[in-house]
């Protein structure tokens, strides 16, 4: 398998679920910005639509979007750690907050702060909507170590790379102590130690 990946994105959660899962893979950098891969060639021939990541399976397939991607990774994980079996109201709730990171937190509320172009009347319409959600995440985690309870999923990794995201757009979460304390576990896992080793800073 190729994970097509770039610093500073979702493709964060799919890197660790790799690592974490040991199965074999190449990862693949890419440039967000160009659309340049590491060996100079268009990550548009990937994924037309150019965002990150892709996951490019044995066959040569393609498979797209985050969510689907880690699911894909934990169901074949050898340990079943990951993720939930499928069929099972935990799996269905993994499936919830999979959810909720990407239309929520991603693309509904963070994701939009990232536009320079945009007014910031509009941009405090999304900060509004990230206040409400953080406070609803924070009051969640008051009584719970991750997302599912006391079992770390996959999940997990999806809230800590969207609340790494905070300080680029000038979004404090210092307001929310559980959700920071969170943050701060993810953070000392083995392998996402391990990806920001090799993914690097940010780019500018």
């Amino acid at each position: 398998m190729k994970l097509y990946y770039a610093p500073g994105t979702i493709s964060l959660m799919p890197h660790v679920a790799l690592l974490e899962s040991g199965l074999s893979f190449v990862g693949v950098r890419v440039d967000e910005a160009s659309k340049t891969m590491a060996d100079g060639g268009d990550y548009r021939t990937i994924n037309p639509l150019g965002y990150i990541p892709a996951l490019v399976l044995d066959d040569g397939s393609v498979l797209l979007e985050a969510a689907a991607i880690v699911q894909y990774i934990a169901d074949r994980d050898p340990t079943g750690q990951l993720a939930p079996s499928h069929g099972t109201v935990e799996r269905a709730r993994l499936q919830a907050w999979l959810n909720f990171l990407s239309s929520e937190l991603h693309k509904g509320g963070l994701g939009p702060l990232f536009y320079t172009a945009l007014d910031e009347r509009a941009k405090d319409v999304f900060r509004q909507r990230l206040r409400a959600r953080f406070a609803f995440l924070d009051q969640h985690l008051s009584t719970r170590a991750y997302l599912l309870g006391e079992s770390y999923s996959i999940a997990d990794v999806g809230l800590y790379a969207m609340t790494g995201w905070t300080p680029r757009v000038g979004f404090d979460i210092g307001a929310y102590p559980n959700l920071a304390a969170h943050h701060a576990r993810i953070a000392n896992r083995d392998a996402v130690r391990e990806v920001h080793r090799i993914e690097g800073p940010v780019p500018a």
